[in-house]
């Protein structure tokens, strides 16, 4: 595998003339010389529009090859802001002015929440189309000079953490971060110019852009490219370009795995894979057990974050072990786990996960207070709680500040989801923390079901597997468990909701 320093670099990386993208939508193929030539203009676009190395071009734009070249565009240019188009005004006002973006663009229609937004700020919008034959359209730049080379310090994307637990921070990756994890990923998975992989996520978060796609692109392979994810599509696309692997969040992989054994077969186009890929949200045992059973390949659960610039982590292929309920081994990083005064601790002691590796930003852009807690003695902490076992594999246990704290108990809300989720007849589910007033906090959950079932059934189910003090005393059912953009579960918002209807 070529290194490479900048996602120039990457670009460059394979034979003009193979496959780089495709377009089930549009029935299109695009090379790796045609992409480049794409990438090239739209750069030369945005820096005759003003933008120079550092500056911020914000995109709200779907998933495709137009979200693609910008975001490639804009790295060489400058500094790539992808933004979720399904954002609303009051957020696109948030982003960008966090981002002190100065340039936005969105598609020819739509993306009016986004145009008011930048209009109110004096910020310039331009429009992107893909027209036929593959090629751009933009509308409102004019190219009147050329972007120069990229160096692997700029930065080339920045992002915001979830803010599920505050308010969000911002995110540097430099080129050579973006870089060093698409080699990581590649090398994890063994990826080669014969793998296409089906990019299934969205593409304002390092989940699509980095393991999806630019570890992909790193190689030499090709990425098929929806507009959107759908389950009645999935597979047809999987069987017509033969795709050898893809990378979900456990949200997707659950919806194709309920069509699949309703269906009860193999679904037409899986024997072309060679591996499915989960991570942003943790995968349960039962789920991954069921999947590797239905669609008949190995099924590696991987451990990722913005801050890392997305993999740290990974069940390895076969014929290495694969862990289930493990998020797998590190990945070009350092893993250790410490206690809260950063002491590291021994194999199989439960602490705080810290990570260290040339993959990992460099700090939070002006926040001083963020990096001061998130830094000890140069490794990274991750808010995540997990054990490493003597083998390496890291079994998370849940975000630090999700654990449920009964009496001084500390209980893990993954450990109650994966096994509410070995019910046959749950679909999703979460547990939290409620305010008891003896125990300090009890264990509540709430589960999407797959047919009815009394709540009482549930609640037996857990008392036969699970500790007394760790069993929900009460099960909700809802009808949606609420997630961020990216497919993680957010566990505050289901408390909130489900607060006034505690007795």
């Amino acid at each position: 595998m070529q290194e490479i320093n900048t996602l120039w670099d990457l670009l460059e990386a394979a034979p003009a003339d193979r496959t780089a993208l495709i377009v089930p939508d549009a029935e299109l193929r695009i090379s790796y010389g045609a992409l480049r030539e794409q990438v090239s203009a739209a750069a030369d676009l945005f820096a005759s529009a003003g933008i120079r190395p550092g500056e911020r071009v914000a995109m709200a734009l779907p998933n495709g090859v137009p979200a693609l070249v910008c975001f490639l565009a804009a790295t060489i240019a400058g500094t790539a802001a992808p933004l979720n188009a399904a954002y609303r005004r009051e957020e696109f006002n948030f982003f960008l002015d966090d981002t002190s973006a100065k340039l936005l663009i969105v598609p020819p229609d739509g993306g009016q929440e986004a145009r008011e937004a930048a209009a109110q700020r004096k910020i310039p919008v331009a429009s992107v189309s893909l027209e036929a034959g593959g090629k751009l359209e933009f509308s409102d730049l004019t190219r009147r000079g050329s972007a120069g080379a990229p160096t692997p310090e700029q930065v080339a994307l920045v992002l915001h953490t979830s803010g599920t637990t505050g308010r969000p921070k911002r995110v540097p990756l430099m080129h050579r971060n973006l870089a060093i994890s698409a080699g990581n990923v590649a090398r994890t998975y063994a990826l080669s110019p014969d793998d296409t992989s089906m990019c299934v996520m969205p593409l304002f978060h390092v989940h699509g852009l980095v393991a999806s796609v630019l570890a992909t692109l790193l190689t030499g392979g090709a990425v098929v490219v929806p507009d959107k994810f759908s389950p009645f599509n999935f597979w047809r696309s999987v069987q017509d370009y033969k795709a050898t692997w893809y990378s979900a969040v456990p949200t997707i992989h659950q919806v194709l795995l309920a069509r699949a054994e309703r269906g009860g077969e193999r679904p037409a186009g899986a024997e072309h894979l060679r591996f499915i890929r989960s991570c942003s949200s943790a995968l349960s045992a039962d789920t991954m057990r069921r999947m590797e059973q239905s669609f008949g390949v190995p099924v590696l659960q991987a451990y990722g974050m913005t801050e890392a610039a997305h993999q740290m982590a990974s069940n390895p292929l076969p014929p290495h072990e694969r862990k289930p309920g493990s998020v797998g081994v590190a990945t070009g990083l350092e893993i250790s786990i410490v206690d809260a005064d950063g002491n590291h601790l021994k194999i199989g002691e439960a602490g705080e996960v810290v990570i260290k590796g040339p993959a990992v930003m460099g700090g939070y852009e002006n926040n001083p207070e963020a990096n001061e807690r998130s830094f000890t003695d140069g490794w990274f902490r991750t808010g995540d709680q997990g054990v490493l076992d003597e083998a390496g594999y890291l079994r998370l246990v849940g975000r630090l500040k999700e654990m449920i704290n009964r009496g001084g108990e500390k209980i893990s809300p993954l450990e109650i989801d994966d096994l509410l989720l070995t019910h046959p007849k749950v679909a999703e589910a979460v547990s939290f923390g409620v305010e008891h007033p003896s125990w300090g906090e009890e264990v509540a959950a709430a589960v999407v079901l797959r047919e009815p079932v009394p709540e009482s059934e549930l609640l037996a189910h857990c008392k036969a597997h699970l500790a007394e003090y760790k069993c929900p005393k009460k099960i909700y059912v809802v009808d949606a468990i609420p997630r961020t953009a990216t497919g993680k579960i957010q566990r505050s918002a289901v408390a909130a909701a489900l607060k006034p209807a505690k007795g």
